[in-house]
């Protein structure tokens, strides 16, 4: 046997791996051995893919993910690496978001807004769309909004989501212009105010919804988030936006 060659047991010791581990790295071609005895399956490693060991083992205890380990050991740190980053620190803001609402939620009970059904005209709009995750959806919504505004001085503004946002979804904004291309469709909604932070108005949504549910309506659109304040002008915490979800009855 080759003298350069350690069986996985000692290299596993070596880089602080377990061989479990090791075979798992194997078999999704992120750490392949060196050799692989034919007849009993065994693996074999040089020393120095030690240095690839250790860096996998760095990169998965700071949460990075096995796909961008893999651009890392092809040559591709500082992009991959910043891409992660950048994840990471949605991920934590999403985080932070949420546990400011449940902090409001222990505070102040589960969300019971006044709801009540509105008939809702037909409003001539411009639109801005996009596309967002769960993660992005803040800073998508902000940048639509941005764009919405940079034109003639707006009436009515309101964001459209889907009302299952996973994964990728359309973002909406609509300006009401009466010079506007698209027509927003009026009909029945459900509707309530909510009070606070941008972040925390699915507090509401969920409240609508359940209302909804409680006495025989279906929803049947988008959700309409209806800026009624200037979030330069406004405190987070007392700011109005009126949640609006067309409904259809059972």
């Amino acid at each position: 046997m080759d003298e350069e060659l350690l069986p996985i047991g000692r290299f596993a010791r070596l880089c602080r791996l377990s061989v479990k581990r090791l075979r798992h790295y194997d078999e999704i071609g992120l750490l392949r051995p060196a050799r692989v005895d034919a007849a009993s399956g065994y693996r074999y490693y040089r020393r120095e893919q030690a240095r690839d060991a250790f860096v996998i083992g760095l990169l998965r205890s700071l949460d990075v993910p096995l796909p961008v380990v893999a651009r890392v050991l092809e040559g591709e740190a500082a992009d991959a690496l910043r891409q992660a980053r950048d994840r990471m620190e949605a991920e934590l803001a999403r985080r932070r978001r949420a546990l400011a609402a449940l902090d409001r939620v222990l505070a102040e009970g589960l969300p019971a807004p006044r709801v009540e059904l509105c008939e809702e005209p037909a409003r001539r709009v411009r639109t801005v769309r996009d596309l967002a995750t769960p993660e992005s959806v803040a800073a998508v919504t902000s940048a639509c909004v941005a764009r919405a505004l940079d034109g003639p001085p707006p009436g009515l503004m309101a964001g459209l989501f889907p009302l299952d946002m996973r994964d990728e979804f359309p973002v909406t904004v609509a300006v009401e212009d009466p010079a506007g291309a698209e027509v927003l469709d009026g009909g029945r909604f459900a509707a309530a105010v909510h009070l606070g932070p941008y972040e925390q108005i699915p507090l509401t949504v969920h409240a609508v919804l359940a209302w909804c549910g409680e006495h025989g309506f279906t929803p049947v659109g988008p959700v309409r988030e209806v800026y009624l304040d200037d979030p330069a002008s406004v405190p987070a915490e007392a700011l109005a936006t009126r949640i609006m979800v067309e409904v259809a009855e059972r």
